[in-house]
């Protein structure tokens, strides 16, 4: 049984990473998909867009990439995937070992992670002050803060330990 339970956990572990990789990619493809004309590659880009609608709160603000095509979501969002994109090889790296990992410490760990993902929502609701303004470099660098704090609670609960049960 604890051979089908570790088969369990490898198997939850790769439909995480390909999750991941569809996240990180998808909003960078989405304009050269888009742009492409080839077949069915635009109805992908759409799909890609709509997700990206759905998520991101100022796609408007997507950076160009091809000739009249942004990216699916800003800078904040893909800011916070790269947060989590880096957790994750972090993880991978250390294999859970390490302080930085926030579900160890139980609620406290929680709260530092909640008071980590609010960066995302600060960035965005300061936008709207005249003094702040809109900043690229600003938006993906609060977006990153909210990814780390996701991604340091987060990477232990989704990549636990090979040999623990699946469940």
């Amino acid at each position: 049984m604890q051979g089908t339970a570790a088969a369990s956990r490898h198997w939850q572990t790769v439909i995480a990473d390909i999750f991941w990789v569809a996240l990180a990619s998808g909003p960078i493809a989405a304009p050269f998909l888009s742009a492409s004309g080839w077949l069915f590659l635009p109805q992908i880009a759409e799909i890609i867009y709509a997700l990206g609608e759905r998520v991101c709160p100022q796609p408007e603000l997507a950076p160009t990439l091809v000739a009249g095509h942004g990216m699916a979501v800003c800078l904040r969002c893909y800011g916070t995937v790269g947060g989590l994109i880096f957790m994750r090889w972090l993880y991978g790296r250390t294999q859970g070992s390490g302080t930085y990992w926030l579900e160890q410490y139980g609620l406290w760990g929680f709260t530092l992670c909640f008071i980590l993902c609010l960066a995302y929502p600060l960035e965005l609701a300061l936008q709207g002050f005249p003094w702040w303004g809109m900043n690229p470099v600003v938006m993906t660098l609060f977006g990153v803060i909210a990814g780390v704090g996701l991604g340091a609670y987060l990477m232990p609960t989704i990549y636990g330990p090979e040999d623990a049960p699946a469940g």
